[in-house]
Order: structure tokens, then sequence, then C-alpha cells
């Protein structure tokens, strides 16, 4: 299990980290989001004990990691957003000397033969790495980091580099480590982080701004409607508006139907606006034909949240538990 807690780190006067807590627990993957300059890779170097915090405390299994660094490192394994690969070696005396440097007392060959099966170097594992393709070495990066079988795998980019196909397979590979061992995964591709995730912390301007489930997260969206009735538009559209708490409300060009009409419409923050309408279209004779409430995409809700968007920002910190790390309540 990993945990943060008010991790912080300052270079001069810039906080590039602010006090930021979350837990993971021993399994799944955690989505790491934010904008370029966050504080993501920083959180993440803090983590894996390539960089200390200038306050706070990340303890991985038990261990802290700046008490008892290598207890905390042999439970970690790191793929940067840069792999730390040695360029003249070969791929299988690459991944033999990161073997005896992380001293792990596994069957070498057996242990290093499956995990280039696993992440598809087996092709090319003779080769000279700086001779391999930018996809080839980004993988030879991943191996490394699951070798040991590390309880806690944190990768920063890991796709950037892959052709389509090697992208779907690697995916699959951080699915599959998920389901036993805890994964922090990075990603700037939104779609890429709501195929894997089971989980995702928005980080922005080094503040934890939310730490939620995609579920939770695409019900940010939660005070839009959809309605289709029996019923002209033009009439029934000013008895709508009029209705208490409705921020906004318009017809849809396309009716499901001839003879009836189509509303989008969006409620204040908490207002349920659903029985209010029954009442309102059962009192003009009206069928309701379908209503239902539309999430929102995970890029819809990285984009309010990492704009300030401030009824989104109280919607996830309402949802929190009472014992939530302070980092969180940012």
């Amino acid at each position: 299990m990993v945990n943060v807690q008010n991790v912080t780190k300052i270079y001069g006067a810039r906080r590039v980290v602010d006090n930021i807590s979350f837990t993971l627990e021993d399994k799944g993957v955690l989505g790491f989001l934010g904008p370029n300059g966050a504080g993501k890779s920083t959180t993440m170097n803090i983590i894996a004990g390539y960089t200390s915090s200038s306050a706070g405390s990340v303890t991985v299994n038990g261990s802290e990691i700046l008490e008892d660094p290598i207890g905390a490192k042999r439970n970690v394994g790191y793929l940067p957003e840069r792999p730390p690969l040695y360029p003249d070696m070969t791929v299988s005396a690459y991944l033999s000397f990161m073997f005896d440097l992380k001293k792990i007392s596994l069957p070498k060959k057996d242990h290093i033969a499956g995990i280039c099966a696993s992440v598809g170097v087996v092709p090319v594992q003779n080769r000279i790495i700086k001779n391999l393709s930018k996809g080839f070495q980004q993988r030879v990066g991943l191996a490394q980091a699951m070798l040991g079988n590390p309880g806690v795998l944190i990768m920063d980019e890991p796709t950037v580099g892959l052709d389509p196909v090697q992208i779907l397979e690697i995916r699959s590979l951080i699915r599959e480590l998920g389901k036993r061992s805890a994964v922090i995964f990075s990603s700037h591709i939104l779609q890429e982080v709501q195929a894997v995730c089971d989980r995702v912390i928005v980080i922005n301007n080094g503040l934890l701004i939310a730490n939620d489930t995609l579920e939770n997260l695409s019900r940010l969206g939660d005070n839009r409607l959809f309605l289709s009735v029996d019923g002209p538009g033009e009439e029934l559209l000013p008895a709508i508006q009029a209705l208490p708490g409705l921020k906004s409300a318009k017809i849809l060009d396309q009716p499901e139907e001839e003879g009836t009409c189509a509303f989008e419409m969006e409620s204040e923050t908490g207002r349920d606006l659903r029985r209010d309408l029954f009442n309102l279209l059962a009192a003009k004779g009206r069928p309701i034909l379908s209503l239902h409430k539309s999430g929102i995409s995970l890029e819809d809700a990285f984009i309010r949240l990492t704009a300030g968007d401030h009824a989104a920002l109280s919607a996830i910190t309402g949802r929190r538990k009472p014992d939530a790390g302070k980092g969180e309540d940012k």
C-alpha cells in the first residue's frame, strides 16, 4: 500500500507540490492527471524515492521512503517519462544488470524471460538498446520496472512512442498488473486513463483537486437533463423555464418522432428537477416519453476541474469521506 501524507515540494519560492495526501491500496490502477507543470512527475518521483519532499511523508508497504529508503524502494518499480536505459547494452544484458543491481532473489533466467514475453521484447532481446525504436525502448524501460515483481508500479507516460497496436497491448498489460499490484499511471491521453484506471487523481498548480472514481467524476454532469415529451416544444418551453432551480433550457433540433419535442436542461448544483418536471407536464396532459440525467466525459470533468469550476470542486469535496487526507481538501 502507498500512503502519501501532506507531501510538499518547494523549489525556491515555488510550491511545485502543495500538501498532497492520498492512499493507494494493494491492488488497482490509479490514474494521475493534470496539466503540464501541475506537479504530477514531481509527486511520482517523490513516491519512487528519486526526489525528496520538502515536507510530509510517503510510506510504501510500511516503509517510510526517507527513513527506510532501501525497504521502500524494494517494493517499487518505476518507469519515468524517459526510461533509464544504458544504450550501449543489449536488452538481455541490461535487464540482467538491473536484476543484479536490485538484488532480486527470484530465479534470474526464468524471471527475465517471463517479463520479456509480457512486454513483447523477446524479438529484440539480443539487440543493442540504442538501435531500437522509441517504442521498443519504452518497453525495455517497462521491463526493468517490473523486475522483482514489485508491489507498487509507477509509470509516467508509459505508452509514449508506441504504435496503436503496442498501445493496446501495454494498456492490457497494465490492467493485468493492476489485478495483483498497486499501479500509479500518468498519461496525457484521457481516453487511455478511462480505459485503464479504477480511480483518478487530478492535480493542478501543485494542489490535489480531485481523488475519485471515474464513475463519480462523470457525475459532475448530473445536473444536466434530457427530456422527450409528447407535445409542441414552443408551448412547453416557457413553463419549463419558469421552474425554480433551472439554469437553462433549450429545445433540441431533432425530436424522436413527429409530434414530440426534446429538451436539454441544466439545473442548479444539487437541484433535482425530475419530480417538478413530472408534475408540470402531468398537469398539462403531456406524457413524458423519456427523462434521464447525463454524466460528462473524463475530458469534460478534467477541463472543469482544472479551469477552477467551483461547482465541480464543491461536488467532489462534498462526496469525500470525513477522514479524507488533508491534502485532498484543497
